[in-house]
């Protein structure tokens, strides 16, 4: 009877001893957002990239977008990466942007605090003009149907001029211009300034300077001279859609309160 209750006591300190084993710790713990988040705006889409999240299991990231701050927010893609492109953005519409993190428990952080939006915009590489006293109807360009045509035209937003050999930029008396400097490519000038601009309506050109440009429907523009010829000018150039908008690739980053996740969701490729 005594080895009896030995063996029920070894039994049972064996199977309690089996319990304890196998209790696994579940990680509920999401990790903390992701942060530093940047919009820049390109040609029908838009450019996000952020700093990782500090948590070590962080497995990826959501991406989300919304047409307005405080609205719902739509699940667009996911990453392991800490950048993403945004190739269904259309020019002229601006998007609000949010990102969270995941773990590989499948735990997923609150959205990104930041304001991050970004208005795409329509843009061009080696575009061409004649000079205008030689040329006069193919001198002149008008931003808003990316079109060629004569330098006095009512649509006209900037013209070229060649004279006693200095080059020109033009603009009538309802736009401004201004050279912002030389600038390694189109994109290192993201906001057009609001003052400064040019009392004579023109500017010297120089080849690698950037222009920007006010319109006289009150849109904002960029310019960058590629190529110059007593005749001919060659040029990159960016303009934004939307009235009185001066950023041209970059866009606002604000901290505000936690933003809310959408009610639906959609994939955009």
């Amino acid at each position: 009877m005594k080895s009896i209750i030995i063996t029920g006591f070894l039994s049972l300190a064996l199977t309690m001893a089996g319990c304890k084993e196998a209790i696994v710790q579940v990680d509920t713990t999401p990790p903390a957002p992701p942060q530093g988040i940047a919009a820049f705006a390109g040609d029908n889409q838009v450019n996000l990239v952020w700093y990782p999240s500090q948590a070590e299991d962080v497995a990826g990231y959501n991406i989300f977008v919304s047409t307005s701050y405080d609205g719902k927010y739509s699940l667009i893609a996911s990453t392991t990466g800490t950048g993403f492109v945004d190739r269904g953005a259309t020019n002229g519409t601006t998007y609000y942007y949010a990102v969270s993190a995941y773990d590989r428990a499948k735990n997923e952080s609150r959205l990104s605090r930041e304001d991050v939006h970004a208005t795409p915009r329509p843009e061009g590489a080696e575009m061409s003009l004649k000079e205008y006293h030689a040329y006069p109807d193919v001198a002149g360009y008008d931003f808003s149907s990316n079109s060629v045509g004569p330098y006095n035209d009512q649509y006209t937003d900037f013209f070229f001029e060649y004279s006693s050999g200095t080059y020109y930029l033009d603009v009538w008396n309802d736009s401004n211009i201004q050279d912002m400097g030389y600038t390694s490519s189109l994109d290192e000038i993201s906001r057009v300034p609001l003052a400064g601009w040019s009392p004579s309506k023109d500017v010297r050109l120089i080849v690698g300077h950037t222009y920007a440009i006010e319109t006289w429907d009150h849109h904002y523009a960029k310019v960058r001279i590629a190529g110059l010829e007593p005749t001919i000018v060659t040029f990159d150039w960016a303009y934004q859609m939307q009235a009185g908008n001066p950023f041209l690739k970059q866009g606002i980053q604000t901290t505000r309160e936690p933003l809310r996740f959408g009610s639906g969701v959609t994939v955009r490729q």
